[in-house]
């Protein structure tokens, strides 16, 4: 595979997952870490994606404004959005978790609407103090710099004492049959806190992501109440996921 070839498919996995380790990259790629490493140095010299130890994050993931040209597949993201704010109501206590789809739904969040809403997201939490009727409720921990969310042991147990309408999730990878994955550890806790302090979980998650698994597991997929994707919810790609207790919106 040329060089060229190497960095596109480095780029489109950075851009789908928002963060992904070198190891990972390598295998995918059947090259050596350390050729993953110098291309990885390569485009983060040409300011295509930001170089982080072990891995690789995309420049979307670590801006704070909501409207930022490198976010990923932003329209399927506004879709998404656009989709779970319905589910808002007057008054409703809800948890957004961190990711650039959640903070699409944040920035769409009604400017009238009252609502109380928990985060673990530095962005997340920034963006909703532009909304004058939420109250914002930040989640303390330690403060990932890739992810500038809150994790660690603190960040747990603060979710254990709350409970929430609606906890809006996302998520690195989701299969039908191997549920919700990711590749950190610390994160997966911290999800899997969130998940125990919903009534309904909702799962943002583009269609691309779809299918795919990694190696820490969050949850069953029953233990996701809706998924909302860009896709109608008709569509043949979500055909895996009819055969669970899961609302396709």
């Amino acid at each position: 595979m040329l060089k060229e070839e190497r960095q596109q498919t480095i780029l489109n996995e950075v851009e789908l997952h928002n963060r992904v380790l070198l190891t990972d990259i390598a295998e995918l790629l059947d090259v050596s870490v350390d050729t993953v490493r110098r291309d990885v140095k390569e485009l983060d010299a040409e300011n295509k994606l930001r170089k982080v130890h072990g891995g690789a994050i995309s420049l979307g993931f670590t801006q704070t404004a909501a409207q930022n040209e490198n976010i990923y597949a932003l329209p399927q993201k506004t879709t998404i959005a656009r989709k779970a704010v319905k589910l808002l109501k007057e008054g409703s206590v809800i948890f957004i978790d961190g990711g650039t789809t959640c903070l699409e739904l944040a920035r769409l969040i009604p400017r009238q609407l009252q609502l109380t809403c928990f985060t673990i997201s530095l962005p997340v939490a920034m963006q909703l103090l532009s909304k004058p009727n939420v109250e914002v409720i930040f989640i303390g921990g330690n403060i990932s710099r890739e992810a500038q969310i809150s994790v660690g042991a603190n960040a747990v147990h603060n979710l254990s004492g709350i409970r929430v309408d609606y906890g809006f999730i996302g998520t690195g990878y989701v299969d039908s049959v191997h549920g919700l994955t990711e590749f950190d550890w610390d994160i997966v806790q911290i999800k899997k806190a969130v998940i125990n302090a919903s009534k309904k979980t909702v799962l943002l998650c583009i269609s691309e992501k779809l299918n795919s698994q990694h190696r820490y597991k969050t949850c069953d997929i029953n233990a996701i109440n809706t998924m909302i994707t860009e896709l109608k919810p008709d569509n043949n790609l979500l055909n895996l996921f009819r055969n669970y207790e899961i609302h396709l919106l």
